[in-house]
């Protein structure tokens, strides 16, 4: 038994002794007033008392029982020897008062089960049979006591004592094997009342467990759209706490699509479910896009609620992005690689044709220069057809053991001398110290380089400042780069940045935004940079100025 447990029952004892002592003491009283000498007034009361007292007396010493267990015993004995001297003042076998034997086996039996029960059985058997044989034999009168019997008063018949004796002891045996039968069933009920709640509790706590272990955010609602449950991935999606938002709308919190938000309150019309991908603004201002479900809450009474599981599908959306762009640019590489060859011969023929005239006939000034705006557009059309064919038809790569660094500072050298800057840029270098090794063709990776900061420069028609760097991812590496996973090279400009809206669209062919250029060079570094597994990413200010990123496995798996 739990020692908390065996001090409340205890208490209950308690208390009991005091509501029969009070009862005996008013009853007493009474009895005083209808017939004075119906039990004897001194001894009678002096019980009684004293009966109150040990009650305050138990009372100030429960809190010790739990360690002194004796104490238990010592104050069921001192019951049977109260009630034992209540009988023997009012008639011995004659008393009314016998039957206040079944309060203390009934009480060890409740503290002690079965076998407290019946040792007080016992205890009380001896003591009854004790004053009755006492009775009988004329002992036990103590002075200024009225001993049983002394009055004159014919005692019963012995054979009638045996009978009383015999229905007293078997009501004490009855009453101890029930009382602690009936103690022992309460134990078991509530040692499995106790082993239930633990079940249920611990499969609560492994149904919340499962809850909080989901990826996909998790929210129930009333019928409603109050917030009931809200668990640990809705809180890391969404940014809220779910002690914050219990109670309140789910429309507000999650930013519920009004077609969404309207299908709630019409009991979701006559579909099963409904499914909804949405932006959604987190409360530090991050815009992600969330795909969610939401479906009717069944429980046993019937639907009562609604179900929302929701994930964070920017990542996932934005691969969907870059495969739907990578499959619009092998379409235009595959009809690119069909036409150029029809393009290029005739282009050829033509500025050939053009260069004979200009040399063999005799032209006008204006005719002269007719004739170099023809060559000159011919010429940029060949650029671009060499672009495009460099974009949808890469060179074969000759992979090496190629140091970023060296790679991006021939680079810088060669924009510094390039016709495209101006007094007013200034080409910044920030390289490590250590050697960034990555396997790749060294042309392919200047030009990714050279495109990304030809693209930074035109950005900046009034000057500013271009840097360039590269780097070796963390994961994986030993501080010097020598065995990175992953490298890094970085150009960030101060330029007039990209929309938002646009970045989707910058690494498509002839989405060039400037004056000059053939639209291809972002296309170019995103098709090389696939190739070999990587990925370009771009952070933009519009204003403030961009920075890509391209990230780079350190060992090739292309295969020529």
């Amino acid at each position: 038994m739990h020692l908390t447990e065996l001090r409340r029952q205890l208490a209950w004892l308690i208390g009991i002794r005091a509501i029969i002592s009070t009862l005996l003491l008013g009853s007493a009283t009474l009895a005083q007033i209808n017939a004075p000498d119906l039990v004897p007034r001194d001894p009678f009361f002096f019980l009684i008392g004293l009966a109150f007292g040990l009650t305050v007396l138990w009372t100030v010493t429960l809190r010790f029982v739990d360690r002194q267990r004796w104490m238990v015993d010592l104050q069921l004995a001192c019951d049977v020897m109260i009630v034992s001297a209540f009988i023997y003042v009012t008639g011995g076998v004659t008393s009314y008062f016998s039957l206040l034997y079944v309060l203390p086996i009934v009480g060890a039996s409740a503290l002690q089960r079965r076998r407290g029960g019946i040792l007080v059985a016992v205890l009380s058997t001896v003591m009854y049979g004790a004053i009755v044989l006492a009775q009988y034999q004329g002992a036990f009168e103590l002075p200024g006591l009225r001993a049983p019997g002394a009055s004159g008063a014919p005692l019963p018949p012995g054979r009638i004592a045996q009978y009383t004796i015999a229905i007293n002891v078997f009501v004490f045996f009855a009453v101890a094997a029930l009382s602690g039968s009936m103690s022992e069933g309460l134990r078991r009920a509530g040692a499995s009342l106790a082993r239930a709640s633990s079940e249920l509790a611990d499969l609560q706590a492994f149904n919340q467990d499962i809850i909080d272990s989901l990826t996909s955010g998790l929210i129930t609602t009333d019928y409603g759209g109050k917030i009931l449950t809200f668990n640990r991935a809705a809180e890391a999606i969404t940014g809220h706490k779910a002690d914050a938002v219990a109670g309140q709308a789910v429309g507000d919190i999650l930013q519920l699509l009004p077609d969404l938000s309207a299908a709630l309150t019409v009991d979701l019309g006559v579909e099963r479910f409904r499914r909804a991908d949405f932006a959604y603004t987190t409360p530090d201002r991050r815009r992600i896009e969330l795909g969610l479900s939401a479906t009717h809450l069944v429980t046993t009474s019937g639907r009562t609620g609604f179900i929302f599981t929701f994930q964070d599908v920017t990542e996932i959306k934005r691969l969907e992005r870059d495969a739907r762009m990578k499959l619009r640019l092998a379409a235009i590489g595959e009809m690119a690689a069909g036409i150029a060859h029809e393009i290029r011969n005739p282009l050829a023929s033509m500025s050939g044709s053009i260069q004979v005239l200009r040399q063999e006939l005799p032209l006008s000034a204006e005719q002269a220069q007719l004739m170099e705006i023809v060559l000159r557009e011919s010429e940029r059309l060949n650029d671009i057809i060499r672009s495009f064919l460099a974009y949808a038809r890469p060179q074969r790569f000759a992979i090496s053991r190629v140091d970023l660094r060296q790679a991006v500072s021939d680079t810088a050298v060669l924009l510094r001398n390039s016709a495209i800057v101006r007094d007013s840029h200034q080409i910044d270098v920030e390289n490590p110290a250590a050697a960034v090794w990555l396997d790749a063709d060294e042309g392919q990776i200047r030009q990714v380089v050279w495109n990304l900061a030809t693209n930074g420069l035109r950005a900046m028609p009034d000057g500013g400042h271009l840097r360039l760097g590269v780097a070796s991812a963390p994961a994986g590496t030993n501080g010097t780069g020598a065995d990175a996973d992953e490298v890094l090279i970085w150009v960030q400009d101060e330029g007039m940045g990209i929309p938002a809206e646009e970045l989707d669209g910058i690494f498509q062919p002839f989405h060039g935004s400037f004056a000059k250029g053939s639209g291809l060079g972002l296309a170019i570094v995103h098709r090389i940079v696939s190739d070999y597994s990587g990925e370009v990413q771009v952070r933009s200010t519009p204003g403030a100025g961009t920075t890509f990123e391209v990230r780079l496995p350190a060992r090739s798996s292309h295969v020529n």
